[in-house]
């Protein structure tokens, strides 16, 4: 099974860039949510990203969560995730990480949850609203079921905590481009790109950096590899497609996987 270091390592050995994709797992309904990953695949994405559908999400913009209230209209449950992704499996040795905030954890059971994860697959964990310094147990028993603990951190993450971070994290470290919340933007602001510069010491050789929030489009890709990210991180864009064609699946397929090939051809640490 392909983990997430063996992704990012043969990526980099043919000079490619990570393309990592979000959606929300149960959006539009949970049974195209494995029609959704099979198209974004073919398109190139490397490592999924699902999200786990929550009532309250503080991190995501509108457009992700208008994406969790449909899934959780849809009957989407953490369980109903997990089995998803044990679908996915089924199908491509793709690494998948699941994005969730930590009530949905603590209500299932640590432990439970995480060993119940590893049996179907999912290979990492993003919990936004776990700081490093309240994550022990979560990543102990991460440890334990083999799966990656993946820590974000933001332009005000200070040096000293951002080496804590980097030291703490597997699979990689997921750097907020800017203040906010998620959602498309129109560029990528020279701040970000500044800020990938300056955070990408201090992680080198440590993990691989990967950088979210905002970025929709291929030439946003272009810009954050050549400042020194390891991957992009895409959701927004991929969930506008989805919204848009709730009522064309063919069209939403097509234009997911279109979307997804000229990402991925723009991620290039030649060009």
């Amino acid at each position: 099974m392909n983990t997430i270091k063996q992704v990012f390592e043969n990526n980099y050995n043919n000079k490619k860039g990570c393309l990592i994709g979000y959606i929300t797992a149960g959006d539009p309904t949970p049974d195209l949510t494995p029609k959704i990953t099979d198209a974004l695949i073919r398109g190139g994405v490397d490592i999924l990203e699902l999200g786990l559908p929550f009532s309250d999400p503080i991190a995501d913009g509108p457009t992700i969560q208008a994406a969790s209230l449909r899934a959780l209209n849809a009957g989407t449950t953490p369980m109903k995730v997990l089995e998803i992704t044990k679908k996915i499996k089924t199908k491509h040795d793709i690494p998948i990480v699941i994005m969730t905030y930590y009530n949905p954890i603590f209500h299932f059971g640590l432990d439970k949850f995480l060993a119940t994860a590893k049996t179907h697959g999912v290979n990492g964990f993003i919990v936004p609203d776990l700081p490093i310094e309240e994550a022990a147990d979560f990543k102990k028993a991460a440890n334990t079921c083999d799966l990656d603990t993946i820590f974000l951190a933001a332009p005000s993450t200070s040096e000293e905590r951002l080496t804590k971070i980097a030291d703490a994290s597997s699979g990689f470290l997921y750097l907020v481009s800017h203040f906010g919340v998620t959602g498309t933007k129109s560029k990528i602001e020279n701040s970000t790109l500044q800020l990938i510069q300056h955070v990408k010491p201090f992680i080198a050789k440590k993990v691989p950096l990967a950088v979210g929030f905002g970025i929709s489009q291929p030439e946003h890709v272009q810009q954050v590899i050549k400042a020194g990210a390891d991957a992009a991180i895409v959701g927004s864009a991929f969930i506008n497609i989805i919204q848009k064609n709730t009522n064309n699946i063919t069209d939403m397929l097509n234009e997911l996987e279109a979307t997804a090939r000229a990402l991925k051809t723009a991620i290039n640490f030649e060009e």
